[in-house]
Parts: structure tokens; C-alpha cells; sequence
């Protein structure tokens, strides 16, 4: 039997962290830009939609990175990070997604963060589109159920690929392109109830992303040869909650729901399974043969957001549904939960990545992974305002254990960037007292505060964990 030493990371292991400009940029209207969909979502997916955005809302400032990211990225070189997954506002480059020419202050502020980058050697990880499609789109076209979306996005991306093409490698079109099924507005700008929004009109809207995502991976091939594009999924590895036959059928039923996602972006083809869903459920769907040439554009590798796994069961006594990242899950009785009801499981984490593997023999990339939890400044012994947030550093640690098996499985994992590494603005609740990071910033969900940043516990910790490649993992 082998001994933990023998297990080891890679050495071009790329250790960093992962941030959305909508949740953390803030000069929400600065420079030309326009306001997005996440602006009408100022309590989060659970929240209403609301069109005129609020006066006052957290991510209307966020943590400010548009006006400090100097000192963030300063914070983040001395981490060690190898890189950094960064969004673009679409609605910085083109403010209402329709215009014809880019907004030249929008791309000269991600310039110039790219070129702080730099200073550091941290690699950039460039999402598309996170969860922020200009919000005209969504109110003057429906969003992504309007295939000329499509042609917007593809004058969008053949500009930041265009003008970034010298200072960026790896890029992901979609951030968890699967999320649409259960929050439309936030993953596609559609608007209305997702048990009510006809399923041929949510199905339009994920095939048109599917071929825009296509396209970016075309035309990102064709401007930067050398770039690796990937897609990216919310990860959440589905266990029989019973070992009845039911279940089992249930989970398979479950899985595909995110694999069908993967599946076209990966083979560049619907799977057969779908062909059933599609016509016992009534759904039609206009695929043209164009679509089916451009979708054969296939993915680089694989990364997913991983924070939790789930049940299934056919049993609808034992289906108690409760809010997970933001699908509905069945719980795990023999999982613990964090503060926010989200079941703690290390494990899956390497289930999830074996899984993908063996399906795909892709390279994988964990793009997201983290505990959010409340956080209380403190004095240390030296005076210095921190936060001993040792739950954060087993946590992570016990996850990474299990990625470090998951690569003596025989895995190809790319890298490993922990969410929001740096405090943020809450997707899913719209909050600030749910907190991820290394650093500590100083606001509140009342939208006050100095905006000052303090390094946790868990900021040297990790700062050890790339040092050593993962050598400290216990």
C-alpha cells in the first residue's frame, strides 16, 4: 500500500482562486458600462427579479475591485497564486449587448487588470459570461430564447479574444451552463417562474447557448491557437439514497441532468437520452444543420464548481427537497451540513472527478470549491485585526485530500481555484455575511463599511499549500 507521500500533486499544478466581476467589480454604471441581469437580482437567484435595480444593493459597490484591484491582485501574488478565474462584464465591453462597436474603457480596464496579473505570474482563467448578460438583452429579446443572441455573443467574444489574444490562455465560455435549468433569469435573462417557462422555450434557450458556446471554442481556436477552452458545470455527484433499483434508476435520471451539458460540449452531439426526455415531455426544439456543424467545435477539458453532492430517490415520502447552491437536493443522512444547509462532502469531490474522467478522458479543472460561512474579526495576540477560521482550512484541506486521490486514481486534473479567495457579494442569497475568502473585507449586508481588507488564518495556510505544491495536506 502506498504511502501519502508518494501521492503528489503535479508539478504544473495551477493553484489559484475564482471571482465573478458581478460580485465583485461594483461600478456598476462606471466607464459606459451597462447594467446586467445580476443588477436586477439584488437579493440573489432566490430573490425577485427586478428590472429598475434598486438605489441601494451590495453588488451596486460589491467589494470595490473595480477601483482596488491593484492591492487584491497584490494580495493574491503574495498567496502564490499560479491563477486567477476572472470574469468579463459583457455589458463593460458592449452595455447593451446589441451595439455594433465595444466600449474601449470597458476593454482597457481588463487590459490593464491582466497587466497586474502579470506582475505576479498568476496565469489568467477568463469565464465569457458569469452570470451577467447585458440586461437589455434579457428585457428587449427574452434572453437566450432569442437566437439572435447568439450573433451578439459570437461579436463579443471575437472582440475579447481579438484584444486579449497575447495575454490570455485559458478561457471558459458558459459558468455553470446547466444552473439555467433551475434559475433562467440567472443563467439565461428569461424571465418568469422556472416551474411555469415552457420547456421548449427553456430547451430553445440552452441549445442556443450551446451553439454560442460552440462558436467561442471555434473562434477562439482560430484568433489564439495555442488557448485552451473549456466549459464549465455545477458539479453535484448524485448518490442512491437507497439501494433500491427505483433509486438507482432515479440517480441515473438525476446525473444526466448535469452530464447532458458536458455531453454536447464534450462530443459535440445530443445524447440519445435526451431524444426520449424531448419527446416524452413534449418538447420541441429547432436544432438546424449549421448548429449541428458548429457544435462539433468541442471543449479543450472539462471544469466544474463543486460544494456539495446529493440524494436520489423514487420514494416521494423520503424526496425532502432543500436549497442546495441553487438546485433543490434530496439530503444525505450520513452528511454534516454547513451554516447555509449545504451538505459537507469531501469525498464526492473525488467521485465527481473519477466520474467525469472515466466518461470523458477530458483534463479537469476545479474552478470552484469553498466553504461559505460567518466570519468574526478578531484582535490576534500581535493586535492585528483577522479571523481564526480553522473550519474554512479543514474544509479545504480535507477537499484537496481527496483531489490529491482522485490524481493517484489515475486523473488528469489541470488545477484547483478556490471561490471567491477574497470576500464577495453572495450569488445565490444576494448577501455579504456568507464569506469564502482568504481575505477579510470589511462590509456589511447593510451595504456599509470601510472596505478595508484583513488576512484570515486560512491566508497563510493556503499560502503553504502552494508553496509546497500540496505537500502540507494532512
Amino acid at each position: 500500500m502506498s504511502n501519502i507521500s508518494d501521492k503528489t500533486f503535479p508539478e504544473n499544478f495551477l493553484w489559484g482562486g475564482a471571482l465573478a466581476a458581478n460580485q465583485i467589480e461594483g461600478a456598476v454604471l462606471e466607464d459606459g458600462k451597462g447594467l446586467t441581469t445580476a443588477d436586477a437580482l439584488p437579493d440573489g437567484v432566490f430573490g425577485e427579479v427586478s428590472l429598475v435595480p434598486r438605489e441601494k444593493y451590495l453588488k451596486k459597490e460589491a467589494i470595490d475591485f473595480y477601483h482596488r484591484y491593484k492591492d487584491d491582485v497584490k494580495l493574491f501574488g503574495e498567496l502564490g497564486f499560479k491563477v486567477l478565474r476572472i470574469s468579463i462584464a459583457w455589458a463593460r465591453i458592449f452595455p447593451n449587448g446589441d451595439e455594433t462597436e465595444p466600449n474601449e474603457k470597458g476593454l482597457q480596464y481588463y487590459d490593464d487588470l491582466l497587466d497586474e496579473m502579470k506582475k505576479y505570474n498568476i496565469e489568467p482563467l477568463i469565464t465569457l459570461s458569469h452570470y451577467e448578460m447585458p440586461l437589455a438583452l434579457a428585457v428587449n429579446y427574452g434572453g437566450w430564447s432569442n437566437r439572435k443572441l447568439i450573433d451578439f455573443f459570437e461579436r463579443y467574444v471575437r472582440v475579447v479574444f481579438e484584444r486579449f489574444k497575447d495575454k490570455v490562455k485559458y478561457w471558459l465560455t458558459f459558468n455553470e451552463i446547466n444552473v439555467i435549468l433551475h434559475a433562467p433569469f440567472n443563467g439565461g435573462g428569461i424571465q418568469g417562474n422556472p416551474e411555469e417557462i415552457n420547456k421548449s422555450t427553456l430547451y430553445q434557450a440552452i441549445h442556443h447557448q450551446f451553439v454560442a458556446s460552440a462558436l467561442a471554442v471555434k473562434i477562439g481556436h482560430e484568433i489564439v491557437p495555442t488557448s485552451k477552452i473549456g466549459c464549465m458545470v455545477a458539479g453535484t455527484p448524485v448518490y442512491p439514497l437507497t439501494p433500491s433499483p427505483s433509486d438507482m434508476a432515479e440517480t441515473i435520471k438525476k446525473e444526466r441532468e448535469t452530464l447532458f451539458f458536458s455531453d454536447v460540449q464534450v462530443r459535440g452531439k445530443y445524447p440519445n437520452y435526451m431524444n426520449r426526455y424531448f419527446k416524452e415531455n413534449d418538447i420541441h426544439i429547432e436544432i438546424t444543420d449549421a448548429d449541428k456543424e458548429i457544435l462539433k467545435n468541442t471543449v479543450d477539458f472539462i471544469s466544474f464548481s463543486y460544494y456539495m453532492s446529493s440524494c436520489a430517490t423514487a420514494d416521494p415520502e423520503l424526496n425532502e427537497q432543500s436549497k442546495g447552491n441553487i438546485a433543490s437536493i434530496v439530503k444525505n443522512p450520513y452528511l454534516e451540513e454547513s451554516e447555509w444547509g449545504w451538505p459537507v462532502d469531501p469525498e464526492g469531490l473525488r467521485y465527481i472527478l473519477n466520474q467525469l474522467y472515466d466518461r470523458y478522458q477530458l483534463p479537469l479543472f476545479i474552478v470552484e470549491n469553498g466553504l461559505g460561512a460567518k466570519d468574526e474579526l478578531i484582535k490576534d495576540e500581535n493586535g492585528n485585526l483577522t479571523v481564526n477560521d480553522d473550519y474554512r482550512i479543514k474544509f479545504l484541506n480535507d477537499h484537496l485530500v481527496q483531489v490529491r486521490e482522485a490524481i493517484a486514481d489515475g486523473v488528469e486534473v489541470m488545477g484547483y481555484t478556490s471561490w471567491g479567495p477574497i470576500d464577495i457579494v453572495s450569488n445565490s442569497t444576494g448577501e455579504f455575511r456568507k464569506r469564502y475568502g482568504f481575505i477579510y473585507v470589511d462590509r456589511n449586508d447593510n451595504c456599509e463599511g470601510s472596505f478595508e481588507r484583513y488576512k484570515k488564518k486560512s491566508f497563510n495556510w493556503y499560502k503553504e499549500v502552494i508553496r509546497t505544491n500540496g505537500k502540507n495536506l494532512v
